[in-house]
């Protein structure tokens, strides 16, 4: 099939990336836009992820206040340059992770910073479930294992359900923007507030 201006063109403005890498894109999906994009971003993911070790450390501390007032986020989010650090694309990337840490209030970063002590709990309390609602013992540890990945689902940012987009991780999306920006971007640190939750040294 003959891959023409326009399909590049119309590949290129919805993946933002290179013309060859689009027209490349094309011909090994036949012509097939959405087989393309995929194709597009599987590359883009796999370049994304070679890039992770590289140095990041531009980029923004983004603040969002919801729901007037009553939750609030800070969220440093980093790149390797000032150019891409002021640029559009990742600063939207920024303000929606800050959205997302205000929707699903994660607790961590990443799963390795879960603390030992934390997970050995909720492990505690996933068998004491499983035991309660009667699941025989030779399926007990696979049970709680499910429910433990399920856990940190939950309190990983990089782990969670993207809200916009249920179909992508919050790790998915940064690798997307990876590709897109062509550079490293790392979720630093972040602090979520909510109105009149104690602290823990109350």
């Amino acid at each position: 099939m003959e891959i023409t201006t326009d399909m590049i063109k119309e590949l290129r403005a919805a993946t933002s990336a290179p013309v060859l890498d689009c027209r490349k894109a094309l011909q090994e999906a036949n012509g097939d836009f959405q087989k393309a994009v995929d194709y597009l971003r599987e590359k883009g993911m796999a370049t994304a992820a070679k890039r992770a070790d590289r140095v990041a450390s531009n980029g923004v501390v983004e603040l969002y206040s919801h729901g007037g007032g009553r939750v609030g986020v800070m969220v440093e989010v980093n790149c390797e340059t000032d150019f891409v650090a002021r640029s559009e694309q990742f600063r939207t990337l920024a303000h929606e992770i800050a959205l997302q840490i205000a929707a699903s209030a994660p607790k961590y970063i990443r799963a390795e910073e879960v603390p030992a002590a934390e997970l050995e709990h909720e492990k505690e309390i996933a068998r004491a479930r499983a035991r309660e609602e009667g699941k025989p013992d030779n399926v007990l540890d696979k049970i709680v294992e499910g429910r433990l990945e399920k856990y940190k689902d939950e309190v990983c940012l990089l782990r969670q359900t993207y809200i916009r987009d249920e179909s992508l991780t919050i790790e998915k999306l940064i690798l997307q923007n990876v590709a897109a920006i062509g550079e490293n971007v790392v979720v630093r640190r972040f602090q979520r507030w909510e109105l009149g939750e104690s602290t823990s040294q109350e």
